[in-house]
């Protein structure tokens, strides 16, 4: 059923191709029979030799302009080939989202996935994301997502012109995201998550050797711009490489810490991959006002600090306590 067009094609060229072939005898004969009577008539109109010579001439001029164009086209296509530029997918055009989808899909099947984004909401937390149910049969995947409490997550929310985009809301899909993130990490899965404080610049996604990438322009939502599809093939000049080795890079970046999903705490290393600290997640949420759960200081609510390094903190502490700690 997949090679049905193909089929149909060529069965029609056979049969236009015999027809033709069949009709030769005829039409030979009709042109030798009445050659000589019509050449006579063409002869003596000089309006319609006129007319002839125009439309040579205009077909003339669209037919070296199209093999001028093809000639260009056929350039670009090799170096986007060289490039390993496969597809750029438009966000109007729901077909081409969902043959995305499907690959997708069928690439992140028990293989590594290397994801680069600011929430992951709608990425891969949302039930309806395009890597939700990827992440569920992947083999290991490396998250990175834009720390809800630095200041790269506030840029970025305040530069977006939507008024329903605000920190606030980075921050609860941020926490909803790392929640899903939990749940495959309590069924043995091989999941690891960084948080990084910069504003944001690629949402990449590596699965095997295809890669996805947008680019987070300022005052637009990321959903808004068109994602590009590049292979990966053995020509050095392929983008594939270039963007593979930054997501390394920020992945490797020592200042960037990991956020370990059993304990919820920040996870600092040093260059050689020791770990040199530790930080409570939702202790750096109290100072930056954005909490993993309960309600802000301000709003009079409580919060619930979580064991760390071995120490037992306090279940629940007061608003009044919360302020004279802060201040």
């Amino acid at each position: 059923m997949k090679n049905i067009g193909r089929i149909i094609f060529h069965v029609a060229v056979i049969a236009a191709s015999a027809f033709i072939a069949l009709s030769l005898p005829a039409i030979v004969t009709f042109v030798a029979q009445n050659l000589l009577v019509y050449w006579a008539f063409i002869g003596n109109e000089k309006v319609f030799l006129v007319s002839v010579e125009i439309f040579l001439a205009i077909f003339l001029i669209l037919f070296t302009h199209r093999i001028k164009g093809n000639w260009k086209e056929r350039k670009i296509s090799k170096m986007a080939q060289r490039a390993g530029f496969v597809q750029e997918k438009s966000p109007r055009s729901f077909l081409t989202r969902q043959w995305a989808r499907k690959m997708k899909a069928g690439q992140g099947f028990g293989r590594e996935i290397l994801l680069l984004g600011s929430t992951g909401w709608r990425t891969f937390g949302d039930p309806q994301g395009e890597f939700h149910s990827v992440l569920h049969n992947c083999r290991e995947a490396k998250i990175m997502l834009l720390d809800p409490c630095a200041d790269g997550a506030k840029i970025r929310a305040k530069s977006i012109l939507d008024p329903d985009i605000t920190p606030e809301n980075f921050g609860e899909q941020t926490r909803k995201s790392i929640g899903f993130l939990k749940e495959l990490k309590a069924v043995q899965k091989d999941i690891r998550l960084k948080l990084y404080p910069d504003p944001p610049l690629f949402k990449l996604a590596i699965l095997g050797d295809y890669l996805w990438i947008k680019h987070y322009h300022t005052g637009l939502d990321v959903q808004a711009m068109p994602e590009f599809l590049f292979y990966h093939n053995q020509n050095p000049a392929s983008l594939y490489i270039p963007f593979y080795q930054y997501f390394l890079s920020r992945w490797n970046q020592t200042g960037i810490p990991e956020y370990d999903l059993e304990t919820d705490e920040l996870v600092f290393r040093d260059g050689l991959g020791n770990e040199v600290k530790r930080e409570n997640f939702d202790r750096q949420g109290a100072e930056t006002g954005v909490f993993a759960e309960g309600e802000s200081i301000e709003s009079g609510g409580v919060f619930n600090l979580r064991p760390s390094k071995g120490i037992l903190q306090p279940d629940f502490l007061s608003r009044e306590f919360l302020n004279r700690l802060i201040s």
